[in-house]
C-alpha cells in the first residue's frame, strides 16, 4: 500500500528572538493555523484524521506536555482526534512524516497529519537540559557541541572557509530570489492574529544585502569553547588532525527561528473518499546511526540506505534538499555522492531562512515537492543531520 501527500503547508519562519514577529505567537498557536489551513484548503472531513504526530525538539514549557495534543484539540478536529509530540532532534519534522508514511504503508492508519512545530523565541534552545551532559558516561570522551563537530568536519576534509562563506552567499542569493519569486507561496500560511491581521506573511531571515566580504568579518562562533574543553576532546578521537580550524560562525550556520510546517499523508482509497488528488508518494524513508563525536555526518549513509531500499541511485534523484544546520553538511554529501549543487537546495536553506528544529524535515521536503511541480520534475531526497550522531532521509516521487 502506498503512502501519499495530498498537501503541505507551512508557517513562514520569523526571526527567534524576542524581536521577531513569530514571538508573541505560541507554538500551539503555530500548530493550529497549520491545521485549520489544512481543513479549509481541503474542505477536509475532518472525522477520517486519525492523527496528529508532530516533531518538536524542545519540549518544555510551552511546547512540553504533548503540544501536538494541545493543538490538535484547538483546531476543532473533533475528539476522536489523536496526537502526539516525537523528538529525534532536527529530524523531527521529518521523522514524524516518515512514521505517518510507514503507518499508512503498513495499514494501520488511512490519513495522518504529520509535521512540526519550533518557538525558538518563547522556547529557547537547550532549556529542557541535556542527558548528554547530564550523563557522565554518555558524555566522557564522546559529546561536543555541534558547532564543534562542524569545524572537526570542515577541518578533517579540507573544507576552508572562503569555501563554506560562497556556499552561504550561495543560499542567501537563491532564498532571496526565490521569495522574490513567488516560489513559497504555493505552501506558505501567514499566521495571524486574534483580528486576522497579520503577524508575519514572508520568510523573515533572509538577508538580501549579504556578500562574501560581510560573512568574511564574521569571527568564528565556536572557537572560545573549542579551546576551552571541547577541541581536545574532538582530537583525542580524531590524533591525525593536529588542531581544529574553527571556520563556522553566524552566516554560514543555520539561523534560530520560529514556524511550523504540517503535510496531509494518507491512502489511495482514503483521497478517493475525500476527492482529493495526490501531489506525491512517499517513496522511502531512512534512519541511521552514526559516530556520536563527530555526529553531523549521518545524510550521507542516511541516504545511501534510502537510495538503496528504493532501489535507485543517486543520479536518480532530481531534486536534492540537505538541511544546512552548518555549510559543511549540505557540502560534505554532495562531494560524497558526487552531487551538483545546481540541484542541492535550489531555493536556499536554513542558513538564509532558519532552522526551526522540529519543523525544518517536514518543510524542506515540502519545498522540495512544490519545486518538483513547478519544474516538472519527479523524485527528490530530503535529508538532514542530527545530534547525537544519526541521519534520516526521505524520498518522494511526484504524482
Amino acid at each position: 500500500m502506498d503512502a501519499y501527500i495530498y498537501d503541505s503547508v507551512r508557517t513562514p519562519r520569523g526571526i527567534g528572538k524576542k524581536t521577531g514577529s513569530l514571538a508573541q505567537v505560541s507554538p500551539v498557536q503555530l500548530a493550529t493555523q497549520l491545521l485549520t489551513a489544512l481543513k479549509k484548503r481541503n474542505d477536509l472531513n475532518t472525522q477520517l484524521v486519525e492523527d496528529v504526530v508532530l516533531g518538536c525538539v524542545t519540549q518544555a514549557g510551552e511546547q512540553g506536555g504533548n503540544v501536538a495534543k494541545v493543538a490538535a484539540q484547538m483546531a476543532d478536529y473533533g475528539d476522536h482526534l489523536a496526537a502526539v509530540s516525537l523528538n529525534r532532534y532536527c529530524a523531527s519534522g521529518l521523522e514524524a512524516v516518515n512514521q505517518a508514511a510507514a503507518r499508512v504503508r503498513s495499514g494501520w492508519s488511512d490519513l495522518i497529519i504529520a509535521g512540526g512545530v519550533e518557538s525558538m523565541s518563547r522556547v529557547p534552545m537547550g532549556i529542557d537540559g541535556s542527558a548528554w551532559v547530564m550523563e557522565p558516561d554518555a558524555a566522557f570522551g564522546k559529546f561536543v557541541p555541534q558547532g564543534i563537530s562542524a569545524d572537526l568536519i570542515a577541518t578533517k576534509y579540507g573544507y576552508s572557509r572562503n569555501d563554506l562563506d560562497q556556499f552561504a552567499l550561495s543560499s542567501q542569493q537563491r532564498a532571496t530570489a526565490a521569495r522574490e519569486a513567488g516560489l513559497f507561496n504555493n505552501s506558505l500560511i501567514p499566521v495571524i492574529d486574534v483580528n486576522g491581521m497579520p503577524h508575519l506573511s514572508e520568510d523573515e531571515y533572509i538577508r538580501p544585502n549579504t556578500t562574501l566580504e560581510a560573512l568574511g568579518a564574521l569571527p568564528p562562533a565556536f572557537a572560545k569553547m573549542g579551546h576551552m574543553l571541547f577541541d581536545q576532546t574532538a582530537l583525542d578521537t580524531y590524533p591525525e588532525i593536529e588542531a581544529i580550524d574553527h571556520v563556522h560562525h553566524a552566516g554560514n550556520s543555520s539561523g534560530i527561528v520560529d514556524g511550523a510546517a504540517m503535510m496531509l499523508i494518507g491512502n489511495k482509497e482514503v483521497g478517493e473518499k475525500l476527492g482529493l488528488k495526490p501531489r506525491a508518494r512517499i517513496k522511502m524513508g531512512s534512519i541511521i546511526g552514526s559516530e556520536p563525536l563527530i555526529m553531523l555526518e549521518g545524510p550521507t549513509p542516511a541516504t545511501k540506505k534510502a537510495l538503496n531500499k528504493a532501489g535507485m541511485q543517486a543520479s536518480d534523484i532530481d531534486l536534492w534538499e540537505i538541511n544546512e544546520a552548518f555549510a559543511v553538511v549540505p557540502m560534505r554529501l554532495m562531494e560524497n555522492l558526487k552531487v551538483d549543487h545546481s540541484i542541492v537546495n535550489v531555493n536556499g536553506g536554513a542558513i538564509a531562512m532558519g532552522h526551526p528544529l522540529g519543523a525544518t524535515g517536514c518543510m524542506i521536503l515540502g519545498t522540495a515537492l512544490d519545486e518538483l511541480e513547478r519544474r516538472d520534475q519527479n523524485t527528490a531526497l530530503a535529508s538532514l543531520c542530527v545530534g547525537g550522531g544519526m541521519g534520516i532521509a526521505t524520498i518522494i516521487e511526484r504524482i
